[in-house]
């Protein structure tokens, strides 16, 4: 066997990795429009061919880890056992896009800006965005079959878990990737599971001289929503059962503005 041995191939930058980094250095340094297919693969010394064997386009190139990390949720929750609460698994997935932005925060802050400034990125992202909450909405639509409202239950709570996950994600992102994202993200998920998750057994000293959906002061039939003072995002709502959802939902957000 010979002593002298080459570099061996592992050492180099994969193939897909090395068209993303060589993209992304073109899209800073001449603009996205301005940069093309042949472009980056002159840059990362591959051919086109290789080029669109790992992207079918050149906006598939800005985000290369959405496909997979579309998968793992699927896959996360097609593994949920029965009793797992619905809502506190669909919290538990979006998390996952959060630690796939959170792998590299110097990209991911990279591909903020250039989606800020690319309408056609943009456009992009909010289809992709669109492809995970429909993940969501089908998991939670399967675990409501045969409930009252159980489709929109479903889609309302896999929209406000997108739009949680999102307000924080963009906040992070907006400092330059500094803070805690996983903080941040659970906390804003944390106000869907207060909203949506399953409600508390009731006390056993509980007063039930009061029919369901009154208090003291409040007409029947309307929500009541109370922030403790003393609890950091704890809610109690008090509503009749037949109250429309967007209702308790629109007392809630207002409840919580206050605070």
């Amino acid at each position: 066997m010979s002593s002298t041995t080459s570099r061996p191939e592992a050492a180099k930058p994969p193939m897909r990795e090395a068209l993303v980094a060589a993209a992304f250095q073109l899209f800073l340094e001449r603009g996205y429009e301005q940069t093309t297919v042949d472009d980056i693969v002159a840059l990362a010394s591959v051919g086109r061919r290789s080029f669109f064997r790992y992207f079918p386009s050149k906006e598939d190139v800005v985000f290369p880890d959405h496909e997979r990390c579309l998968a793992d949720m699927t896959a996360f929750l097609a593994a949920s056992e029965p009793d797992h609460e619905p809502v506190r698994r669909v919290c538990d997935a979006a998390r996952l896009v959060m630690l796939m932005y959170a792998e590299n925060p110097s990209f991911s802050v990279q591909r903020y800006r250039l989606t800020k400034r690319v309408p056609g990125l943009r456009a992009y992202e909010l289809s992709v965005v669109w492809r995970y909450e429909r993940a969501l909405a089908a998991y939670l639509r399967d675990r409501f079959a045969g409930t009252p409202d159980g489709d929109l239950r479903a889609d309302v709570i896999a929209a406000a878990t997108v739009a949680a996950h999102n307000n924080a994600l963009r906040s992070w992102l907006w400092s330059d990737g500094q803070g805690d994202a996983a903080e941040a993200v659970d906390h804003a998920l944390g106000s869907v599971r207060t909203a949506f998750g399953a409600a508390p057994e009731p006390s056993a000293d509980a007063p039930a001289s009061a029919p369901a959906g009154t208090r003291a002061g409040v007409a029947p039939g309307l929500p009541l929503v109370t922030a403790l003072p003393d609890e950091d995002d704890v809610v109690v709502v008090v509503s009749r059962r037949g109250a429309p959802l967007w209702r308790v939902v629109q007392e809630i957000e207002t409840t919580l503005a206050r605070k």
